[in-house]
């Protein structure tokens, strides 16, 4: 994909080719058919972000075709979601033989991965126990995370934060967090600064409270919350920046697999409340990267 973007680049540059074409030529989506999934090559250059895996009804063999796709096509960051602990395991095993084709980003990407204080790494395929540890398998993937609570893997490491500000995560209770830890580090991987505010949900308003200024400085604020969904309407309330409503299917019966929680979310009578769906941790953290990277996008706009 890249090379094919360049040699049209290369052609407009030295007259071989039209302005005209080329442009065609860009928006044109290239992809590759590899019989159980069509890769999408151009969503980088089409939306700033390459495509991401939803690992949920995919097998590990197919999950791992897919990333030699990528990979073999330039994309060597890659998120797969809601990949659980016995998919990964065999997703590793699957791809061992093939540790030295994955991953090839520059050597001190690894480097650059955040390090979590509460984090237990370990190497090698070793399974995962301990469902709040992100496992780091460095002796199989250079730079690959496995965290088992949020379901997410990341090859290829994390990069430096460029956004504009801050993307604050909170959550109604500690039962929200895998879906919290699922929008944390999609915002992480696709470059922002992530700060996360757990458990200070309405039943006990006073634990909010000592967050006020991660409230007042944050640039996005993603609210998540079962139960009711209280969560949001209140930080929408204390803040000046977009808030983004996640419900959770946290709750007891009535609330019928968060659908309560959507509803009070999509009621809310605090101003700048968006919601997204039920238990949607990747797209919230998606959307807030968009936001929180806006002044970057209206600065190159505005340079060209």
């Amino acid at each position: 994909m890249y090379s094919e973007t360049k040699s049209i680049l290369k052609a407009v540059a030295d007259g071989s080719m039209s302005v005209e074409e080329a442009e065609l030529r860009l928006k044109t989506e290239p992809f590759t058919d590899i019989g159980y999934a069509k890769i999408d090559l151009h969503r980088k250059l089409r939306q700033g972000a390459g495509e991401v895996i939803y690992g949920a009804g995919k097998t590990a063999n197919q999950i791992a075709g897919i990333i030699r796709s990528m990979t073999s096509h330039g994309q060597h960051r890659i998120l797969v979601t809601r990949l659980t602990e016995d998919k990964e395991k065999e997703l590793c095993s699957i791809l061992s033989a093939e540790a030295d084709t994955l991953c090839s980003e520059k050597a001190d990407s690894h480097d650059r991965a955040p390090k979590s204080n509460d984090s237990k790494r370990r190497s090698g395929c070793e399974s995962a126990n301990a469902s709040e540890s992100a496992i780091t398998r460095a002796d199989a993937f250079p730079s690959y995370q496995y965290h088992a609570l949020a379901g997410i893997a990341v090859f290829g490491g994390m990069p430096a934060s460029n956004g504009i500000g801050t993307i604050l995560v909170a959550t109604g209770g500690t039962s929200d967090i895998p879906v919290a830890e699922e929008a944390a580090l999609t915002a992480e991987f696709l470059g922002n600064k992530v700060n996360r505010v757990y458990d200070v949900g309405v039943a006990g308003l006073h634990r909010l409270l000592p967050h006020i200024r991660d409230i007042a400085s944050a640039s996005v604020i993603i609210a998540i919350a079962g139960m009711e969904g209280a969560l949001a309407s209140v930080i929408g309330g204390l803040s000046d920046c977009p808030v983004i409503a996640v419900p959770t299917s946290v709750g007891y019966g009535a609330s019928f697999g968060g659908i309560s929680a959507l509803l009070s979310m999509l009621n809310s009578c605090a101003s700048g409340v968006s919601v997204v769906n039920i238990d949607n941790g990747f797209g919230a953290g998606f959307l807030a990267n968009r936001i929180n990277h806006m002044e970057i996008r209206s600065d190159c706009a505005h340079t060209i």
